[in-house]
């Protein structure tokens, strides 16, 4: 299996290579050559196996020959023995033919645990048997920095950094992050919004020497090895509810666009998708890019649901370099005009392309509030801000009533318990794991919106590293 950069100036990798190098060394973001197929007999015998097992036939076939299958299957299977629930990423009926995938059981309680819980022992072993290092920058909206560091925290081959916008993720996924206490892991809190982290890390990893110096890697689902492991719950969702002999849709809380990428994906490899509705908050720039055809930067508003507060959306490229028949120049045309202009318009033939895969709306604020009160009111489950968005939207776009609709739950409703108590008057409780969070010493530098400065810590501090092991 190989991997082309969608702005088609960067080597082809294979997956491990795609692994290491995180984004592109032209700017873009990896994808396959070619899509990975799966028979219609291929998925229906998936249906009734464990979770790791589907997850393995389903990852190796991006993998390729980098990794042998005995040992993927043994850190797939490594992977989800920590989960609160034997099924990894079970569903619950939320209405009439209307589901919820939680995706919260994993140790940080967010979707990305799924991705994440995999992708540190793909390092692992990948480090191992080169004896190398790496050092992993990240950004993050809330979720992701907290599941990366979970995944890499006393990993002997890895540093990590993880950049996060002060003031703007909750306290609990901020305290998720900061109270990690290993060596290597660092935190950031960058006093900006989350576009700025992002926009700081893809600059790092296009300088070459500051990238080839620290050996960086990347988290953040730029990285294509985040995007696979995703892909299995749509898979296994999907069959729990008739597929591949029913169509089924999906709607998906989205920001950064890795997620419901990631159901695109699934498609792509013959999963039978109706719908994939992408649900935005205020920050609707995916909603207005896929109804309008117009992507066009505002500012970003902060919002109930932070994770999603967000208009630059990393992954949106992987959709319009398959949009525009894999043209790379014409992609890479489009991501110039987005940074020299804040704006472009997709073109006529692949907007209307767009329009018939994903459908889009946006919630409010008011909105998320009423839904969170309604769906416990009339289920008495409690949901998290980002899944009660894509409750909303999915209840306004899911088409046809006997087509089942999957929304996604991507968050305990802990992570964000001021929203919760405020819709139902229930403050909602963390699992007994991460009951002491409160208390925990947090450990975290506060940094200007300065790409030099931050770049300068970074060194300062893998210095500092090298320093202490020479000195052992």
């Amino acid at each position: 299996m190989r991997y082309v950069s969608t702005r088609g100036r960067a080597p082809i990798l294979d997956f491990e290579g795609v692994l290491l190098a995180g984004l592109a060394s032209d700017g873009g973001l990896y994808v396959p050559e070619r899509w990975p197929m799966l028979t219609r007999d291929e998925l229906a015998s998936f249906r009734g196996r464990d979770y790791a097992e589907v997850a393995h036939a389903v990852i190796s076939r991006f993998v390729g020959d980098s990794i042998e299958p005995s040992t993927l299957r043994s850190l797939v299977g490594e992977a989800y023995t920590g989960f609160g629930h034997a099924a990894v990423a079970p569903l619950a009926q939320l209405g009439a033919n209307h589901w919820l995938l939680e995706l919260f059981h994993g140790p940080t309680l967010a979707f990305k645990d799924i991705a994440l819980q995999v992708l540190g022992r793909l390092y692992d072993h990948v480090l191992e048997r080169h004896d190398a290092r790496t050092t992993i920058v990240g950004a993050t909206s809330g979720d992701t920095g907290s599941a990366a560091i979970e995944a890499i925290r006393g990993r002997e081959r890895a540093t990590i950094f993880i950049l996060h916008p002060a003031g703007r993720v909750s306290e609990v996924q901020r305290r998720q992050m900061t109270t990690a206490d290993a060596a290597n892991v660092h935190n950031i809190a960058i006093e900006g919004t989350f576009d700025d982290c992002q926009a700081m890390l893809k600059t790092m990893f296009a300088d070459d020497a500051f990238r080839d110096a620290l050996r960086l890697s990347g988290v953040n689902s730029i990285n294509w090895a985040r995007i696979v492991p995703q892909v299995v719950y749509y898979i296994t969702s999907a069959l729990a509810l008739g597929s591949p002999e029913v169509p089924v849709s999906f709607s998906v809380p989205s920001g950064n666009f890795g997620d419901v990428f990631a159901g695109f994906v699934a498609q792509r490899m013959g999963l039978p998708v109706e719908r994939l509705v992408v649900a935005s908050n205020e920050n609707d720039i995916l909603t207005r890019a896929l109804t309008t055809g117009d992507h066009r930067l505002t500012e970003v508003t902060p919002t109930l649901s932070p994770s999603m507060d967000i208009q630059v959306s990393s992954n949106f490229e992987r959709l319009l370099f398959e949009m525009h028949d894999r043209d790379a120049e014409y992609t890479a045309g489009l991501m110039r005009q987005l940074a020299e202009r804040r704006g472009f318009r997709i073109g006529a033939a692949a907007a209307a392309t767009v329009r018939s895969l994903f459908h889009a709306d946006r919630c409010t604020e008011s909105e998320t509030i009423e839904t969170i009160a309604s769906v416990h009111r009339d289920t008495g489950m409690v949901i998290d801000p980002h899944t009660a968005v894509g409750v909303a939207v999915a209840e306004r776009l899911r088409g046809a009533r006997g087509t089942p609709m999957i929304t996604l739950a991507t968050a305990h409703p802990a992570k964000f318990p001021d929203a919760v108590e405020h819709a139902i008057g229930l403050r909602p409780a963390l699992p007994d794991r991460l009951a002491d969070l409160h208390d925990r010493k947090e450990h975290f530098t506060t940094l200007p919106n300065d790409l030099p400065t931050v770049m300068a810590h970074i060194r300062e501090c893998m210095d500092q590293k090298r320093s202490t092991a020479m000195g052992q």
